[in-house]
């Protein structure tokens, strides 16, 4: 549970310190005045990284050099500074910022992070899940995947900087005419983590497979008759029988080495793979109405709840950005349930009408609003702005 957050020149907050209690928190306040930067503030504590960009110097509020996350988890401390590049030394550097991420004082890498403040979060983008970018899907398994090993994350770091070697090599090889022999000093680091990395996302989809199935049965009954909800794991590396993930992928290096250099760039491997929703074998991305594809959505949502809680037996904290619109009343009261019964949990919305009544009964309320330093988290009163 997160006992205390505080903040400094994080986006559109100039300086926050609050403290929290058990049960759900409801965050209310008009658009771009700073609900989404709160939770994105908890993202950093818990991933170590944000979930809205991948440059660090974004997270800096204007005019300042540094932004600072703080916060208190049981005996815990946890820090994640950014600081303005060129300004001061870091520990890790990112797109326009550095990096510097502390657990009681002690610098970490972001994998250090992993069971310290472990979260569900449920963001608007994520209502394109299904028919979006495979990219947003691999995210969702990679970061579930991550939550329960350090090990995993250390796999998708040595591939990310595999990947990004291997495609400088190919488009040398292919302007320049450089020798290959470094390629191939490369591909067994990229062979080790790649495999690594799908073997991990199976085998994780396979634990998921009946938490989800369960899900969508129960809050969906009548779409549920019509089969079960899968996810299928859908790779440019499909293994022939008896191969090793790592054998398919050797194999795949192989057949594809002369258009990787005509292309100048990796063509397989997990960084192309996807995750292919489906209901009674059929694809949900090509027949399923929108309603549909959120139902599915909430189900995915529930079971990583129902997994992130088997990992160690705690429930994690919940975070739910501004989605209860997106849901029909039935799917609220559903979420609504599963919300009771945690430990805490945090829904920010534009509006409290697009709330379920029971939630309000037993949540904290809070307001964001604009002030004259900028953004502002102040303890709200129960009728206020319903």
């Amino acid at each position: 549970m997160l006992d205390e957050i505080s903040l400094l020149d994080l986006r559109g907050y100039a300086a926050l310190e609050s403290r929290f209690g058990p049960g759900p928190h409801i965050v209310w306040g008009p658009n771009a005045t700073g609900k989404t930067t709160l939770l994105e503030a908890m993202v950093l504590l818990a991933w170590g990284r944000s979930h809205r960009t991948t440059a660090d110097g974004e997270l800096i509020r204007w005019g300042a050099d540094l932004a600072r996350v703080e916060g208190r988890v049981g005996d815990d401390a946890i820090e994640v500074a950014v600081v303005r590049s060129g300004v001061a030394a870091g520990a890790a550097t990112g797109s326009g910022g550095r990096k510097r991420i502390r657990v009681n004082g002690v610098g970490r890498r972001a994998s250090g992070l992993a069971g310290l403040l472990r979260i569900v979060l449920f963001a608007p983008e994520e209502m394109l899940l299904i028919a979006g970018s495979p990219s947003l899907r691999r995210a969702v398994i990679d970061q579930l995947a991550g939550a329960g090993s350090p090990a995993y994350v250390d796999a998708l770091a040595t591939y990310g900087r595999t990947l990004q070697q291997r495609n400088s090599l190919l488009r040398a090889i292919r302007e320049e005419g450089a020798s290959r022999a470094e390629l191939r000093f490369w591909d067994g680091a990229f062979l080790d983590a790649g495999s690594a990395i799908v073997t991990e996302r199976r085998r994780l989809l396979g634990v998921l497979a009946d938490p989800l199935a369960a899900a969508h049965a129960e809050i969906a009954p009548e779409e549920a008759a019509a089969g079960r909800l899968t996810i299928r794991y859908e790779t440019n590396a499909p293994p022939f029988p008896g191969e090793t993930a790592r054998d398919s992928l050797a194999r795949r290096l192989v057949e594809t080495a002369e258009k990787e250099v005509w292309n100048g760039t990796t063509l397989i491997g997990p960084h192309r793979d996807d995750l292919v929703f489906e209901l009674g074998g059929r694809d949900l991305a090509s027949f399923a109405s929108r309603g549909q594809q959120r139902t599915a959505i909430l189900a995915l949502k529930l079971a990583e709840l129902d997994h992130v809680t088997a990992i160690d037996g705690r429930p994690p904290l919940l975070l739910l950005d501004d989605v209860f619109s997106e849901l029909d009343p039935a799917r609220r009261s559903h979420l609504v349930r599963r919300i009771a019964a945690l430990p805490q949990a945090f829904v920010t919305t534009t509006t409290r009408d697009d709330l379920d009544p029971e939630l309000l009964s037993i949540a904290t309320p809070w307001e964001v609003r604009l002030g004259d330093r900028g953004a502002e988290l102040v303890a709200a009163d129960v009728g206020a702005g319903a």
